[in-house]
């Protein structure tokens, strides 16, 4: 083993395939900075070039891009507020706070040393488990998997701040819409009001974008400055760098989660980063700060996605199960280059499966190190006049929801999702509960079926699930004890007493959408009602609850971050801003998204941000350029619009 180990790294050093690990490197960082994409789109993006290379330095240039999407992704996270994928989502929380108090190369410095850190301890672990994991991985059956779910959704309990039922509501709500479509037991659609699109579920893309990118980018613009409140950056890099070194066991921690989970087939980046955050917030002394610009809450995600990545190759070599998404267009990739994974490819080729482990730990490195130097030229953009920036940033935002399914539903969706998200951040309800039902409620549906096909009722007694079961409950206890100071929606209005009238009207909004759950759920056959029927029944209770704690003016209920605006009758500029953007969905469904975007910005750079029309055009000019140049490199579609098809 030892010799074979040294006869990969031989074969990563040589010239060939460096270059190519560093190809893969920048394609990795460029779709990670794009908010979106993430690792599917771009594994698919390099599938068409690997026809003829040779296999090791095809797989370097693969690893090198999915190593580092965790890295590259937390740019947007921390600087726009936008998850750059899955993996960046809590990063969000604690990051972007910084950034908007001047601290944005703090926090990507210590982003992306806890990556790399994190990103090394997972390819040790994957060298490790070449060997011992695979008792392990075959004892997780459906059952253990339908627990940790469960324990996924009790990180509600952290993350619901002030209001316990206003976590429960919006993890039922999230819940509620990753139900939407076709039950995957009977077939039968469910709460798709007849709407094509809504057959096969709203994506990912589309939900995170909605629910962060929106309502952040409009904030901003209602408050009129640049994203960071403050001008000197100072040497705020090699701060965040200290920050990582003064934290070494809860990197170290946050790592070895983070391999675990991404080692178990179906959950990977999509939850571990909140799984991570989770943990950080239960075993921390001082809470305070977490929401609010906590560091912590930086490093904790970032060591455990990027060691995520070593834990999904796991299965992948294995057994040839997908550790996550991305690992299943990676394995698709190797079957391409004539490899097939399994334990036969460990015992017959374990150079090469080394030379994936080298890759992987060289990718870290490289990667980081790369972002580390970019992070204080990167995060001079939160200088740039919000304004300015804002076409930008939903140019990007509309680019990615769009390569979701690649129909002009998707931007509707975006413009939806980003009203329910506008109004949770107005009325303190939690968005990462949401985020969080959505992204389980497809895993855990699944989960509960398979196991009580294979167990029927003795799926409960199992051993692996009796003690994910107790390490649940003992999540939530230290979630309701401690949690209470986190918050991601910021702080409420002095006047937010006198406008319970419109704080209840949203709580009934989401009453409505929990009895509207039921309502479908009641003409289903009982394998496809069960669950929508528990989860709407859990939505209704939480939205009932909220609804019941206002009207007695309850203080933890109770929230409107533009209170004293509508007290006073002045309209805050949220809803003139969406329909600004839905109307220019509308432009772009009618003439294309090139030409619409053409027309879009510079009208919104003279008004809005008092450009000059000249350097309006030049920034329209170059804002064009690069998403048509995009689109051409990356072999991407955009919207023709309806007028252009009868043009040309």
């Amino acid at each position: 083993m030892f010799d074979a180990a040294l006869s990969a790294l031989g074969q990563v050093m040589t010239a060939g395939h460096l270059l190519f690990l560093v190809v893969g490197v920048l394609v990795g960082l460029i779709v990670g900075i794009l908010p979106g994409l993430g690792g599917i789109a771009g594994m698919a993006i390099l599938l068409p070039f690997l026809y003829g290379m040779e296999p090791t330095a095809a797989l370097g240039m693969l690893i090198g891009m999915v190593a580092v999407i965790p890295t590259g992704d937390t740019f947007t996270s921390v600087m726009m507020g936008i998850p750059g994928s899955s993996a960046s989502q809590a990063t969000v929380l604690d990051g972007f706070p910084m950034a908007k108090r001047g601290e944005a190369a703090r926090a990507l410095s210590a982003a992306f040393a806890s990556s790399l850190i994190g990103g090394l301890i997972g390819a040790l672990v994957l060298s490790i488990a070449i060997v011992m994991a695979r008792p392990l991985v075959l004892s997780f059956s459906s059952a253990e998997l339908f627990m940790l779910t469960l324990f996924g959704l009790s990180m509600v309990a952290v993350l619901s701040g002030r209001s316990l039922t206003k976590g429960i509501a919006a993890a039922g709500l999230g819940l509620i819409i990753g139900t939407i479509g076709t039950a995957p037991a009977t077939g039968e659609a469910r709460m798709t009001l007849g709407i094509d699109y809504l057959y096969d579920g709203v994506p990912l893309v589309v939900v995170a974008m909605g629910l962060f990118a929106i309502p952040e980018i409009i904030d901003l613009l209602k408050r009129g400055t640049a994203i960071s409140n403050s001008t000197p950056l100072g040497g705020g890099w090699l701060r965040g760098l200290r920050d990582v070194l003064s934290h070494p066991w809860l990197v170290a921690r946050c790592a070895s989660l983070g391999c675990v989970i991404g080692a178990l087939p179906g959950l990977g980046g999509a939850v571990v980063d909140w799984i991570a955050y989770s943990h950080v917030v239960q075993t921390s002394r001082d809470r305070s700060r977490f929401g609010k610009g906590d560091v912590r809450g930086v490093i904790a995600p970032e060591s455990a996605n990027n060691a995520c990545q070593g834990g999904a190759l796991i299965p992948t070599l294995l057994f040839g199960v997908p550790g996550s998404g991305s690992m299943a267009v990676f394995l698709g990739g190797m079957v391409l280059l004539g490899i097939q994974p399994g334990v036969t490819m460990v015992e017959t080729r374990l150079d090469l499966t080394y030379t994936i482990i080298w890759s992987l730990a060289l990718a870290n490195v490289v990667g980081a190190g790369l972002c580390v130097l970019m992070a204080r030229q990167v995060a001079r953009l939160t200088q740039v006049p919000f304004a300015i920036l804002a076409p930008f940033m939903v140019m990007i935002a509309m680019f990615a929801a769009f390569q979701a399914s690649r129909s002009m539903a998707d931007l509707v969706a975006l413009i939806v999702m980003g009203a329910v998200g506008i109004y949770m951040r107005r009325f303190g309800w939690p968005r990462p509960a949401l985020l969080i039902g959505f992204v389980l409620a497809p895993g855990a549906e699944n989960y509960l079926y398979q196991a009580v096909q294979f167990y029927g009722t003795d799926w409960v007694t199992r051993p692996g699930v009796i003690i994910i079961a107790a390490i649940t409950v003992v999540s939530v206890f230290l979630g309701l004890r401690f949690g209470a100071g986190v918050s991601s929606e910021g702080e409420s209005d002095t006047s937010d007493m006198r406008t319970r009238g419109r704080q209840i009207a949203f709580a009934g909004l989401l009453v409505a959408v929990a009895a509207f759950c039921l309502f479908e759920s009641a003409g289903l056959s009982f394998l496809g009602m069960v669950f929508p029927l528990t989860i709407g029944l859990l939505a209704l209770a939480g939205a009932l609850g909220v609804v019941w704690a206002i009207r007695r003016g309850r203080v933890a209920e109770i929230h409107d971050d533009d209170a004293s605006a509508a007290v006073a009758g002045e309209w805050s500029g949220r809803e003139l801003y969406l329909a600004v953007f839905g109307g220019l969905v509308a432009l772009v469904w009618l003439i294309g998204f090139v030409p619409a975007m053409a027309v879009f910005f510079p009208a919104f750079l003279i008004v809005a941000g008092r450009v000059r029309p000249l350097a309006a055009g030049l920034l329209t000019l170059g804002a064009v350029g690069f998403i048509s140049g995009i689109t051409w490199a990356m072999t991407l579609r955009l919207p023709q619009g309806l007028i252009a098809p009868l043009l040309f």
